[in-house]
């Protein structure tokens, strides 16, 4: 095929020419602008808003816990503390899996507590369908949009008998195609552009990762040029304009609404993660395992007495120059802390064996890379939650073991029960307070990315056969 480029750039220009004098395209076009703009607009501000609550709320508790009166160490390590996830500042752009994973954390002595207050949990069922956000608008309502524009853009030559005609003047298929395929193309960068431009807004004020962003616009330009590509292809291949419009339909229908939709559901069978309940039974029969505290009978704590009277060389533990209940707390976190890491740690891996499993289903459905690499590239994934899972327990068992120090140090064993210390000490206690991130890790949409690239060169090379195939027609 020799290819034209001043006449496939002379078919867009008429293609967008059509598409302008179309006023149900024209209209369903700026429908889908308008509704980008507010998508963007909205999820800014309740984004803003949603930090600003927790900013205050992280605040609030703060200054609770250190405004608590003169008490024994021990009531404070179940008194706990409250901390809240901080937001993404791409999480505006795809709040990925934050509606469905809780916000707030309450951290306390001897056992790790999941995130609630997760917004799915309070909110309709339109909210899984998915929120107004400018994500939700790229991934499944442009490229309906495009299916609309495009469905007729070659069917439309044959039915008219154009297209034998053009061929015959001399009109190259390659360039017929590529004029076709620039057309839609500049259609979807024109709908897009209200979010490229917020992002970018994001990067010129500093909030917002230059490197994800950048990489975020080439994701979602992948992933619409492969929606072009795929109605210029199946325009190309249907006896009719409405044969196109159907299949393309439900092309959009099985890739967008059901394939993304039913892939959690077999990951889930297929990689079953145990209940809150289940796990804690496994924690609490592990814990007992090693050793009861309670029980002074107990091998394991018969031991830990040994060593630690032969440490400080006394013979009973009201001779120690610390308190032995405080020693036997710290030991106990130590060891319960252990245990639970080991059951979070578990049931992180069946997490991602069920998100590796759901990625598996994009080389079927491009929204489901595009997804992927969004929520990754937002800060917003499930990689992304677990760090903060892991950084609350960092902090948790930091603020605990802490505690037990003070209980160990400053608390007379004799009068262990009546002892109080001063609630000064509450304000020297470690704060959690982590940066919002500016962007997620781009090496994590590395797979997504490939997945695109894979479906655009495949959609390539089905279009330079079709191409060939009209040649002879």
């Amino acid at each position: 095929m020799t290819l034209q480029p001043r006449i496939a750039w002379r078919i867009a220009l008429e293609e967008w020419r059509l598409m302008l004098r179309n006023r149900v395209a024209l209209a369903a076009g700026l429908l889908t602008f308008a509704l980008l703009v507010t998508a963007a607009w909205v999820s800014h501000e309740q984004r803003e808003t949603l930090a600003s609550t927790r900013a205050h709320y992280q605040a609030l508790v703060d200054d609770q816990f250190d405004a608590q009166p003169d008490r024994h160490p021990h009531r404070m390590v179940h008194y706990g503390h409250f901390v809240f996830r901080p937001l993404p500042a791409l999480a505006f752009f795809d709040p990925g899996v934050d509606a469905f994973t809780g916000n707030m954390l309450f951290v306390e002595g001897h056992r790790q507590n999941s995130t609630v207050f997760a917004e799915a949990r309070q909110s309709s069922l339109l909210l899984r369908f998915g929120q107004l956000t400018p994500a939700f608008v790229l991934q499944t309502l442009v490229p309906l949009l495009l299916l609309f524009l495009g469905f007729a853009s070659v069917a439309r030559e044959r039915e008219r008998g154009n297209l034998r005609l053009m061929l015959a003047q001399g009109v190259a298929p390659a360039s017929l195609l590529l004029g076709k395929w620039l057309a839609l193309a500049g259609a979807a960068a024109m709908v897009a552009l209200p979010a490229v431009l917020v992002l970018a807004l994001g990067v010129a004020v500093g909030t917002a990762s230059s490197l994800a962003v950048t990489t975020l616009v080439l994701v979602y330009g992948l992933y619409l040029a492969v929606w072009v590509g795929l109605a210029v292809l199946v325009s190309t291949w249907a006896g009719s304009s409405r044969n196109a419009l159907l299949l393309l339909v439900g092309l959009w229908i099985a890739s967008v609404m059901m394939l993304p939709r039913t892939a959690p559901v077999l990951a889930q069978a297929g990689n079953p993660l145990p209940t809150r309940i289940e796990m804690d039974i496994a924690v609490h029969r592990d814990a007992l395992a090693v050793g009861d505290s309670h029980n002074p009978d107990d091998p394991y704590y018969a031991d830990f007495k040994r060593k630690v009277l032969e440490r400080h060389g006394v013979a009973r533990i009201e001779d120690l120059p610390v308190n032995y209940a405080g020693l036997v707390s710290a030991e106990g976190e130590r060891l319960t802390s252990e245990i639970y890491d080991r059951h979070a740690a578990h049931g992180f891996a069946i997490e991602r064996a069920q998100s590796a499993q759901v990625a598996g289903f994009a080389w079927l459905s491009p929204v489901i890379a595009v997804r992927q690499a969004s929520m990754a590239l937002a800060g917003t994934d499930l990689v992304a939650y677990q760090g903060f899972l892991v950084e609350a327990e960092r902090y948790r068992y930091r603020l605990i073991q802490e505690l037990n120090r003070m209980h160990a140090e400053e608390v007379e064993y004799e009068n262990d029960r009546n002892h109080r210390i001063s609630h000064e000490n509450w304000k020297t206690l470690p704060e959690f307070h982590p940066e919002p991130s500016s962007g997620g890790d781009p090496t994590r949409a590395v797979r997504a990315f490939a997945v695109l690239a894979m479906w655009s060169v495949l959609l390539a090379g089905l279009l330079a056969w079709r191409g060939r195939r009209l040649g002879v027609l």
